[in-house]
């Protein structure tokens, strides 16, 4: 599933295509949102909440998408043979002149008033690529402080699954859940309450803003079977989460050992 970082280089592709023009061709191709008409709306701009994208049009709405597992958004020529969208996997066409962009397998698809849009996203954490969310030193800032005051409340979770866990803080995925708890060779079933999260969502949240600049650095993720790039021990795989919402754990078993009970 794309991650926080992943949704700001997709927000920022779709404004690049979007943003200021006038659409010329609109279909969303879902049940709820198939008679709406965004024919002749000027596209503001779409911003990302976590996994969550908000594309606002000049007349109020928005339309909200989300990826899930395998979704995209491709932006392709208007008028090339891709741009017609004649496969069944394309769930929403918006189109500008010289722009088309695609909605592939998404997950979700809500077309809503502005006004109303928070209500698809308020049981959601702080986003922790907002510009908000924290400074970087000293006491945490407003988003993170709500993030950990989430994240107390789950007690003895495991840390793994608490960092998945959107409505502590939006935009982590497995990818930087694996990175973050690397970096401080935190063993990744140990009790979230055992864990500074200061520590990790900061690590976390710069991790990932270097990934949405073009920056990534991975480690561990998706390594399994290959040495540690720190202590060489062959990097393992576990599962966070329970079926069936699992999700794998990357980690390595010298370097993130399980402290002693």
């Amino acid at each position: 599933m794309p991650e926080g970082d992943a949704l700001r280089i997709t927000a920022a592709r779709l404004d690049d295509a979007l943003a200021g023009h006038v659409l010329v061709r609109a279909e969303l191709r879902w049940p709820t949102a198939a008679g709406a008409d965004l024919v002749g709306r000027t596209v503001r701009h779409t911003r990302p909440f976590g996994k969550h994208l908000l594309t606002r049009f000049d007349d109020g709405r928005t339309l909200h998408t989300h990826l899930r597992m395998d979704g995209a958004w491709r932006v392709v020529p208007s008028g090339s043979s891709h741009a017609q969208a004649r496969s069944h996997r394309v769930r929403a066409v918006l189109a500008t002149e010289t722009d088309t962009a695609l909605g592939i397998d998404l997950g979700m698809l809500d077309l809503v008033p502005t006004s109303r849009e928070h209500e698809l996203v308020a049981h959601l954490g702080p986003d922790i690529l907002d510009d908000g969310f924290d400074t970087g030193t000293g006491p945490p800032g407003p988003g993170l402080a709500e993030a950990v005051t989430r994240w107390a409340r789950r007690g003895p979770t495991r840390v793994c699954d608490v960092l998945l866990d959107q409505e502590v803080v939006a935009g982590i995925g497995t990818i930087w859940m694996a990175e973050s708890l690397f970096a401080h060779r935190v063993y990744p079933w140990t009790p979230a309450d055992q864990v500074d999260p200061v520590t990790i969502l900061r690590t976390a949240r710069r991790r990932m803003a270097d990934s949405a600049a073009g920056h990534a650095t991975i480690h561990v993720h998706s390594r399994q079977g290959r040495p540690c790039p720190r202590c060489g021990t062959l990097v393992a795989r576990g599962q966070a989460r329970q079926p069936p919402h699992e999700r794998p754990v990357f980690w390595c078993p010298t370097c993130q050992a399980q402290a002693p009970a």
